[in-house]
């Protein structure tokens, strides 16, 4: 009999129980398709806020900053929010208020204007992510966790290429003022967060079925007696004694700084330059950076895959190996011209930087355990976006002084050089 028919109430109800399943998983994922439309578009305004408001890069790109780590702030205690009210509620209102929050920043008149709706709109942004994690390990259980995280992944980088063409569509089809950007793309987050309150409940109990078996993810975790009575600061004291996981965090930290310095300035760079004129602009320079997010979105399910069926679960050789590589694509974006095969770079560039969150999301409970994983992945991804935020105004202060967004390409390549040093350290 399969793991999941000993897990409901009634055995005829396997069926309903699958089903239930399903349809648990598909409602978090189309919810946090649409996250990325309230955070990943600021690239593409850039342009417009230069324009209108006269900063600097480096001034926009402490805008950014402070929205990274308003996001860091929240993914630290969202997950313990989650726990309490139910991460049904939480990832609903997280949809709510970050479409309120965009819609704020949108009426912005300078510089204080854009940081401060843009800063509480990363906490908002916050609580999409640790909320949803918590209902699907809620619903699913440790056998089947690599396939749902993969899938959950995948969602989350399909928002980021829904983010790149709704945003080109806004400023570069119908060419539409900036603060459009921040009205019009969110309206999708908000229907996506009504959808998924609808259809979405937060434990099987809720539906009259019996949980899973969530257990501890290997048989070196602690038995889960030992866990299930801990306060929230034993768990967050357990984890950050755990030395592998503060080597993880601090790689993935520069990993993000990475993804998120191209994430934000591949916009800049496309769309400053007048490649439209040059004979060597095969392609309109605004399409060519959603390969960038389409890249991202395959290389996240690929790392996973090989890291279980390749290096045997060994999470640290898959992101090193990305990483590494990663740095090759993107020392090569920096003397492309436009064209197929700067296309083909730009994809590459994504896939390999990018790929390696799934290893780094599956180390949480390959390291720590069900149990602690919540919290284990708050904090990893809280050093993520804090090393994200500061490369933001540190690249854009490097754009101002050589006049070069090309600049964004050596120091994306010199992050991920240095997370792979760091990964080498986590070997289990």
């Amino acid at each position: 009999m399969s793991v999941q028919s000993e897990t409901i109430l009634i055995p005829a109800d396997v069926n309903s129980f699958r089903k239930a399943q399903w349809r648990v998983l598909f409602a978090v994922m189309f919810c946090y398709l649409f996250f990325y439309t309230g955070r990943q578009t600021f690239g593409f305004a850039i342009p417009g806020m230069q324009k209108e408001f006269g900063l600097s890069k480096e001034a926009l790109g402490w805008v950014s900053a402070i929205m990274l780590w308003s996001y860091a702030f929240g993914q630290a205690i969202n997950g313990s929010l989650a726990d309490k009210y139910g991460g049904r509620r939480v990832m609903t209102a997280g949809a709510v208020l970050s479409c309120l929050a965009n819609w704020v920043m949108s009426f912005a008149l300078g510089f204080k204007t854009l940081a401060l709706p843009w800063g509480i709109n990363g906490y908002f942004q916050a609580l999409g992510w640790a909320p949803g994690s918590r209902i699907l390990s809620n619903w699913w259980d440790r056998s089947e966790r690599g396939k749902v995280y993969g899938l959950y992944v995948l969602a989350a980088s399909s928002a980021s290429v829904l983010s790149y063409v709704t945003s080109i569509l806004v400023v570069g089809v119908f060419e539409m003022d900036w603060r459009w950007i921040f009205r019009l793309p969110v309206l999708l987050m908000l229907i996506g967060g009504m959808t998924f309150y609808i259809f979405v409940r937060d434990r099987p109990e809720d539906l009259g079925f019996k949980s899973p078996d969530t257990g501890m993810a290997n048989d070196n975790s602690e038995p889960a007696s030992q866990v299930d009575g801990e306060t929230v600061w034993e768990r967050y004291k357990a984890v950050l004694k755990h030395p592998k996981i503060l080597i993880a965090s601090i790689s993935i930290g520069f990993m993000n700084a990475a993804r998120y310095g191209l994430i934000v300035w591949v916009p800049v760079h496309f769309l400053g330059a007048d490649w439209s004129k040059s004979p060597n602009s095969l392609i309109d320079p605004k399409w060519i950076s959603i390969a960038l997010p389409i890249g991202m979105a395959f290389g996240a399910i690929s790392n996973g895959w090989i890291s279980d069926k390749i290096f045997g679960s060994n999470r640290s050789k898959a992101i090193v190996l990305f990483m590494l590589i990663g740095a090759l694509t993107s020392l090569g974006m920096y003397t492309e011209s436009p064209g197929y095969v700067m296309l083909v770079t730009l994809f590459a560039a994504g896939f390999f930087v990018y790929g390696p969150a799934s290893s780094f999301w599956a180390l949480c409970p390959d390291l720590v355990g069900a149990k602690r994983s919540g919290t284990a992945t708050g904090v990893m991804n809280a050093f993520a976006y804090v090393f994200a935020g500061f490369s933001e105004p540190l690249i854009g202060r490097l754009i101002d002084q050589s006049g070069h967004t090309s600049i964004i390409f050596p120091v994306v390549a010199g992050s991920c050089i240095a997370s792979a040093l760091i990964a080498v350290f986590i070997r289990r």
